[in-house]
């Protein structure tokens, strides 16, 4: 990451919160439940499907981990109700993983279980690597239950991912393939860019051929997309075998060129009360956003006025 990204993310603390807010407005469909369903119907018109994630992490109790829970389930039915192409995915902090593992299974089992009523699909984030043993070990159980309305995340940069991906084959996974956003130490995970897409890039020549497994390809750089595109037509895949993702207000001109060229595209929406907490952690823990997020301010400063997120 470049000197500009680290002093951008060096600033963060003396950032007015107003003005943060402002800024999120792009990427955060804000606050409530009834912003994430605008946000939403407005992707759904342009063709693209939606994630919706209520943001929050690192609960500190039972009842907290229990109320995402309830907070979880009472989406899942909004989006039902409303008629909307959007499924879900959930933190294993705000579960409770942190806390315990069968109080994060407990809380899981009952949201897929009232997706599975609904016909909806819950996918289960990857947080940093002290969180993924028990992550990947709570993915396989459900699948082994036959809860196959179950997806799970892999991050590109650790360097036990394609081992990772390769152990999970015969349950047929659903898998969103990430760079990852936390940043972990060398002893553990890949630090340069190039190395990073070239992990990215390996695990989509593992899994894209193999029918045992359903990939989204969360990207939203140049190489990869070209990349994907070029496994993708090499071994003959149709658009209901993959699905490109990408979040909420990065780059939507390449998202709109993805659909047009008929890929499935999912966008990941995120809302809710700790949008700043969400903001401020996600810009310190990857400076290189930070300094995207700023160059694209510097080129639009009409979103530090109130600018809507675009669909």
């Amino acid at each position: 990451m470049g000197i500009f990204d680290k002093a951008v993310a060096g600033s963060l603390k003396f950032i007015p919160k107003p003005l943060v807010r402002q800024v999120a407005r792009k990427y955060i469909a804000g606050e409530a439940v009834a912003d994430a369903v605008e946000v939403t119907r407005k992707l759904n018109a342009a063709g693209c499907m939606v994630t919706m994630d209520r943001l929050g992490e690192d609960v500190e109790s039972r009842e907290e981990a229990d109320a995402s829970a309830d907070g979880y389930i009472g989406l899942l039915e909004t989006i039902d109700e409303e008629g909307l192409d959007a499924n879900v995915s959930i933190k294993p902090t705000h579960f409770g993983l942190a806390l315990s593992r069968d109080l994060f299974e407990a809380n899981v089992r009952r949201v897929v279980g009232r997706a599975r009523e609904l016909g909806n699909f819950v996918r289960l984030d990857m947080e940093d690597s002290p969180t993924t043993d028990d992550t990947l070990a709570v993915y396989r159980k459900l699948r082994g239950d036959g809860l196959n309305n179950t997806g799970v995340v892999l991050q590109a940069r650790l360097y036990r991912t394609l081992a990772d991906q390769k152990g999970l084959a015969d349950v047929s996974p659903n898998i969103r393939v990430c760079k990852g956003v936390y940043l972990e130490p060398g002893e553990n995970a890949w630090q340069s860019y190039e190395d990073i897409n070239r992990a990215f890039l390996a695990l989509l020549e593992h899994a894209l051929p193999r029918r045992e497994y359903y990939i989204g390809i969360a990207t939203h750089d140049d190489p990869i997309i070209e990349g994907a595109e070029k496994l993708i037509e090499a071994h003959g895949l149709t658009p209901d075998q993959y699905e490109f993702q990408m979040l909420l207000g990065v780059r939507p001109e390449v998202r709109k060129g993805l659909v047009a060229r008929g890929h499935r595209v999912r966008v990941y929406v995120p809302f809710g009360t700790a949008w700043y907490a969400y903001c401020i952690r996600r810009l310190k823990e990857n400076p290189k956003f930070a300094g995207y997020i700023t160059m694209d301010l510097l080129r639009d400063p009409t979103q530090l006025f109130g600018k809507a997120p675009e669909s």
